[in-house]
């Protein structure tokens, strides 16, 4: 587990300082090869998604970001000099990134691609969740849309390389909820986390546990979001990602809706992301099985669950 956590740096760590210059570095190819067609054949318009935005051995310098950022995420914008240029520098993580940059912000049943001009190998990534219409079509994104667009990046986040089903919850970057379904809800019934923030303008991503009572005695394979213990804070090797308590201490309270509307720290405040796993991916100190996540110890959190891993030797 270990050994996972330190080769998964995230590429939300690229993203935190993409928006600037920094220089190239090479990465290795994606170890998940061509995942994308099943991955989109087993999401959904309603919100369903996949964690999973991390690449092996990512270097936190990355690329520079401003090919894609100032000309939008329309296919006019994808045609330009500068983002070609962001692109070729390094095509294997710009693929990665776009995967999840279009799944986030480009509304379902729409596409965008690139031919390298280069290589002459074309690439196609699908929209899925919407969440930023303004820049999809073109247009500089809102404050809003960087806000959710951020969010949703860190949503998909894993220090593990483990990809599950995530149920993702909010509002898009007009302030229009995510669609989800009863189905959705009674599936995913396993309150994960809120993230927000905004990569765009280098104001950071923060996630805290939205586990309530429960935070510290669950775990999952996915790691980054799950809290350790009550008056803890959740994992801290997900960088770029800060690391808060609870989603109770910074955002608004979900009364009549299973997502939070917004969140505040350091006097602002953000648009957020809500997430939800199936029970199934969810492991409970407690449960009588030592689960690879968990630890030995004297406690009862995942990180010293005595009742399932024992005393360490």
């Amino acid at each position: 587990m270990r050994s996972r956590r330190i080769e998964g740096l995230l590429v939300v760590s690229w993203l935190a300082v993409a928006w600037g210059c920094g220089p190239v570095e090479d990465v290795e190819a994606d170890p998940r090869g061509e995942v994308d067609t099943a991955e989109q054949e087993l999401g959904s318009v309603n919100g369903l998604s996949f964690n999973g935005l991390s690449f092996n051995g990512l270097s936190f310098n990355g690329l520079s970001f401003n090919g894609l950022s100032f000309n939008g995420l329309s296919q006019q914008g994808l045609s330009s000099a500068r983002f070609g240029t962001w692109f070729q520098s390094n095509p294997a993580l710009a693929n990665m990134v776009m995967r999840y940059m279009v799944r986030c912000a480009v509304p379902a049943g729409q596409t965008r691609s690139y031919t390298d001009a280069r290589s002459g190998k074309s690439y196609s990534w699908a929209g899925q969740l919407g969440l930023a219409p303004g820049w999809a079509s073109g247009q500089r994104p809102s404050t809003a849309e960087q806000q959710v667009v951020s969010a949703c990046l860190a949503a998909h986040t894993t220090n593990t390389g483990v990809s599950m089903a995530i149920s993702v919850l909010g509002r898009d970057g007009r302030g229009q909820p995510i669609p989800y379904s009863r189905e959705e809800l009674s599936n995913h019934s396993v309150r994960e986390a809120c993230f927000f923030g905004n990569l765009f303008n280098g104001e950071g991503v923060y996630v805290a546990s939205d586990q309530g009572v429960l935070r510290g005695s669950q775990s999952s394979p996915r790691g980054c979001a799950l809290s350790p213990g009550p008056f803890q804070r959740i994992e801290e090797n997900c960088p770029p990602l800060i690391p808060l308590v609870s989603c109770d201490l910074y955002c608004e309270p979900s009364i009549g809706k299973p997502y939070r509307d917004a969140c505040r720290y350091n006097g602002v405040t953000y648009r957020a992301i809500t997430t939800r796993l199936r029970p199934e991916d969810v492991f409970l100190c407690g449960d009588g099985t030592c689960q690879y996540t968990e630890s030995c110890g004297w406690g009862r959190t995942y990180r010293d669950c005595l009742a399932d891993c024992g005393v360490c030797q």
